[in-house]
Formats: structure tokens, sequence, C-alpha cells
């Protein structure tokens, strides 16, 4: 679950790097649509780790909220290359 959950938080802002590259805009959009994928595989992986009792809930609700505001950003991104 960790070896996930490292893989997919990597993912994020890699995939932002690698669209704020990119000189077309449906191609900036795909990889800050995948990057927003991510943070969701990262707040499901969250999710199940509190549930399994892994993460206490104080950092379960500061890392979804931290989530929620990151999905916030990157959904307007994704917004305004539409």
């Amino acid at each position: 679950m960790a070896d996930q959950l490292s893989r997919a938080s990597y993912s994020i802002p890699l995939n932002i790097a690698e669209g704020s590259a990119k000189f077309s805009k449906p191609d900036r959009r795909n990889y800050f649509t995948t990057a927003r994928g991510s943070l969701f595989e990262c707040i499901a992986i969250l999710e199940i780790m509190h549930a399994e009792g892994k993460l206490a809930a104080t950092t379960y609700m500061e890392l979804t909220s931290l989530g929620e505001e990151l999905s916030k950003m990157l959904y307007t991104m994704v917004k305004n290359l539409q």
C-alpha cells in the first residue's frame, strides 16, 4: 500500500511539470487530468489506510483537506484549457 501511495503521489507533481512544458492545450489538459487522477488515487489509498487503522484520524483529515484544495486547483487548470 505504501509503495502504491508513493508512486501515485510522485505522479502528481511530475505530470503537472510535464504538462506545463507542453505547447498545445490538449496536451497540457491531458497531463493535468492525469495528475488529478493520481491525486484521487492517493485520497482513496488514504481512506483505505484510515479504515484499516494505519492512519490517524487527524493525519487523514489534514491530508484529505490538502487533497481537496489541490483537486480544486487542478480542476481549474483543466477547465481553463477547454
